[in-house]
């Protein structure tokens, strides 16, 4: 409950603001996000630009989010070497850093995770829930997004997946 009461607090200070309301759609242009690493460094989606990016929303208390970790570590050492960037951001609360740490060294979790404990992400992407997962090409552009555990069998995944990495590979030559 606290949780859901943080992210309507968050999402009705963004909708209060002069700025337009974000709309995340495929298609269009992903929502500015930064946050920061386990180890305290400053990163953002902005710093990415370039490369296609898969981000998955996730916490360590998540039962779901776990189920999904092997698959996104397939798809890291699968498609690193064609420029994927996999981002798990935890929004698992302030400190906490040892548990996710903890976590991720039982899951052998090697791609990098972003800290969010204030869940900013969920208000940014207009996510209700973890995990959520969001395909953005090298241009920024939003080409895929889905709410629930990622699996192969995701409705239009590996298509879409396919089409940044091909459209990547062909813009980086």
């Amino acid at each position: 409950m606290r949780r859901v009461a943080i992210l309507l607090t968050v999402v009705l200070a963004a909708c209060s603001s002069r700025e337009a309301p974000a709309r995340v759609e495929v298609g269009l242009e992903a929502p500015p996000y930064a946050a920061r690493t386990l180890g305290g460094d400053s990163v953002s989606l902005a710093l990415l630009r370039g490369k296609p990016v898969l981000l998955n929303v996730w916490a360590t208390w998540c039962h779901p989010c776990k189920e999904e970790i092997p698959y996104l570590e397939q798809l890291h050492g699968k498609h690193a070497a064609e420029g994927l960037q996999i981002v798990g951001v935890s929004i698992d609360a302030r400190g906490e850093e040892a548990r996710i740490n903890e976590f991720a060294r039982d899951f052998s979790m090697t791609y990098p995770i972003w800290r969010d404990p204030d869940e900013r992400v969920n208000a940014r992407f207009l996510a209700i829930g973890v995990p959520s997962t969001y395909l953005i090409d090298r241009d920024g552009i939003l080409r895929w997004k889905h709410l629930g555990t990622l699996r192969p069998s995701s409705p239009g995944f590996v298509a879409a997946l396919d089409a940044v990495l091909k459209a990547s590979g062909t813009a980086s030559h």
